[in-house]
């Protein structure tokens, strides 16, 4: 099993106490599997991607990623995870200044031990980045960006790939030829793809989905 989440659960503080956000959640995945999340705004779908890229902590429950209990985890390892084992795509991009589009790309192979010019490239070419290469962030329109910030995850080759609203700042056709890029490469790969979306076209196009209501899934 790729993934696996028991009973999992993740509140605020607030003052007036606790606000629940996820409250016993039960999902898993196989290695190779497409499932698509979705949900009203402020359902908790980015607060569970997070928890399963450990970038928060949860209240509660089990989180496993291939064997491993993150939810208990150090931050250090946490961090490890994210370098060798789970991509994520960030709705701010998260890309960084001082690099171009190339070394953007680059940057989480690079810090994964796995960096390969020539899948680079070939994402690049994919995702209409070949004329954008030489760029800075700060010359790219949104959509040039999230594109970048899609193709530094998929270079690094990760085991899971857990992207929110990855289409988010594109037309539907850029959306499609992104979808199918990260389709291809997790089905090359034998990667899961965990994807966060609003469009009900696209979540049609991945192998399950998962319908994120009042904290709960159905």
């Amino acid at each position: 099993m790729l993934l696996d989440l028991r009973d999992v659960s993740k509140s605020y503080p607030s003052a007036d106490g606790p606000i629940p956000v996820l409250s016993g959640i039960a999902l898993s995945m196989a290695a190779g599997e497409t499932l698509a999340l979705t949900g009203e705004s402020g359902s908790g779908k980015s607060t569970l991607l997070h928890l399963v890229g450990g970038l928060d902590s949860a209240d509660g429950g089990v989180i496993e990623v291939e064997g491993r209990d993150i939810a208990r985890a150090a931050d250090r390892d946490r961090a490890a995870l994210r370098r060798g084992t789970v991509g994520v795509v960030f709705q701010q991009f998260n890309l960084i200044p001082s690099l171009d589009v190339a070394a953007n790309i680059a940057f989480q192979a690079r810090l994964a031990a796995r960096h390969d010019p020539d899948l680079c490239a070939a994402l690049a070419t994919r995702l209409g980045l070949a004329a954008q290469l030489g760029k800075y962030p700060e010359q790219l329109s949104g959509g040039q960006q999230q594109r970048v910030a899609i193709a530094r995850t998929l270079a690094a080759r990760p085991r899971l790939v857990l992207a929110d609203e990855p289409t988010g700042n594109l037309d539907e056709a850029s959306a499609d030829t992104v979808l199918d890029a990260m389709l291809e490469l997790v089905a090359e790969s034998g990667a899961g793809l965990l994807m966060v979306t609003h469009s009900e076209r696209l979540a049609a196009r991945m192998g399950r989905r998962l319908h994120l209501a009042q904290g709960r899934l159905a």
